[in-house]
Parts: structure tokens; sequence; C-alpha cells
């Protein structure tokens, strides 16, 4: 699969080799990498991270202010923060549709929440409550924008992927909305989880934990990250920070409770909020 930021810097720096008169071969043995990563990274076949730039324009001899530029450019490619006034002034419902697509060319999903249910998880009447706090969403966007994330969750039934989902426990008891409408979405947890291609771990209350719950992020075939601040939408692509995450997660989820320990703790809150 190629990415546009690495097509557009891999074109960039095969026309900076190919205009310095030297071979791929030579610049790869000057960069301490191989030929066929460097010829990946050249057709944008592979994002380099901001170091393998930094080595080839080294290989390359270029002066100092065309490597900051370049270094920028690499650092851009591989993390990008959308702010999210500029993605509700885009609409929504294209968002939802933005990361569908993301999710349609992914095999694993891994998904850490300490704020809310996850979106592949929630109910209509649930999302409704999620959205109903974005500021000056209108009635028909809002609607439009569950009907999108709904969609979305037909990704759910396809065999060939596979999904595991890490959640605080106390967002299980967080109320964005009416207690009948936790207790609905609890159960609908409670359904999902019986998938045989859906793992749902939720992290005790009671039980010691690895680490702080400081964001909540998605990571996609632990190749892109998407995290989530108040502020803004961080989507990563650097190995370096990808390698934290995937860390963060397996540590997380040695913590949390699965099978038949996830039901002991979800079904207790559902049924307390039936009375």
């Amino acid at each position: 699969m190629t990415d546009p930021n690495g097509q557009e810097l891999g074109k960039a720096l095969r026309a900076l080799r190919t205009a310095s008169g030297v071979t791929g071969d030579f610049v790869a043995r000057r960069a301490s990498m191989s030929p066929g990563k460097l010829s990946k990274i050249e057709n944008g076949r592979i994002l380099p991270t901001v170091t393998d730039v930094e080595l080839i324009l080294t290989a390359l001899g270029v002066s100092e202010s065309a490597k900051a530029a370049f270094l920028a450019q690499a650092r851009a490619a591989v993390t990008e923060a959308t702010a999210w006034r500029v993605l509700r002034r885009l609409g929504p419902p294209k968002h939802q549709q933005s990361i569908m697509a993301i999710e349609a060319r992914t095999t694993v999903l891994k998904v850490f929440q300490g704020q809310l249910i996850p979106g592949l998880l929630q109910t209509p009447e649930y999302m409704s409550a999620v959205f109903s706090l974005v500021p000056g969403q209108s009635p028909d966007s809002r609607a439009r924008t569950v009907a999108a994330r709904m969609e979305r969750q037909a990704v759910l039934y396809n065999p060939t992927k596979s999904f595991h989902f890490l959640i605080c426990e106390h967002v299980l008891r967080w109320l964005i909305c009416d207690q009948l409408i936790m207790a609905t979405q609890l159960d609908r947890l409670v359904s999902f989880s019986r998938l045989p291609n859906v793992r749902i771990g939720i992290l005790p209350l009671s039980r010691r934990m690895p680490d702080f719950p400081m964001t909540c992020f998605s990571s996609y075939d632990d190749h892109i990250v998407i995290v989530e601040t108040f502020h803004s939408e961080v989507t990563t692509r650097d190995p370096k920070d990808l390698d934290i995450y995937v860390e963060t997660f397996d540590r997380f989820s040695s913590a949390a409770a699965y099978g038949e320990e996830m039901l002991s703790l979800i079904e207790p809150i559902r049924d307390g909020f039936l009375r």
C-alpha cells in the first residue's frame, strides 16, 4: 500500500539523488540501509522516518538549509494534527466516512478508550448523546453523523478482520445520557463481545494499572495510530511513535479482564442502571 505523503517525499528524495548524479546503491550504502529499502522509500511504498530522511540527505551531502526543509516535510508526513474545529467545519458525517475508509483497509484494529464507549460499539442513542455535545451541530447534521457511524459498524461482521477493544471501567459508569440508554449500551457491549473476531477487555478500577489513561487511541495494523485530544485528532505513522502505542496497548491488555471476568464487571453496572 502506498502513502500519498510518502509518495511526495519519496519523489523529492529521488529527484534530489538523480540531480546529484549518484546511484541508489551508493546512497543506500552511505545511509546504512539496504538498496531495497531506499527503492521503496523513493517509490512511496514505505514512509521513511525522520532518521531515514536525515541519513539519506547526509549521504547526498546536501546543504544544512536544504536538509532542514526536507526534515520538516518528513516530520509533517509522519505526524499530522487536525483541530476538531476544522473537522467540524468539514462536516462530522464526512469525518466518519474517512475513518470508515481507513477501517476498510485495516486487518487488525486495536482501540484503547478511557473516555467513552468506542464508536464501533455504540448504540444509536448513545451516539446521539455523544454528538449532542459537539458545539454548533444541527439536529440534521447529528442524525447524518449517527447514520454514518452506524454504517461503520458493518465492518465488525467481516470475518477477515479482527478487533481488540480496551475500555476503562469508569467509562461504563460515565453518564453522558439517561441511565436507560446507558444500560442498553452496556448490553450492546455484551452482545458484541460474542462475535468471534471481537475481543473486549475491561480495565478494572480495583486492579493496579501499568500506566495512566492519558488519552484514547486507535491502532490500524500497527502502521497508523490516531490519537484524540481535547483540541485535535493526531495521526502518526512514525515507527518510533507507533512502537510506543503498541507497547502501551499490550501493557494495558495484560491488566484487562476478558471473558466471564469481563461480563462480571459489565453486567452489575448495567443492572444498576435499570433499578
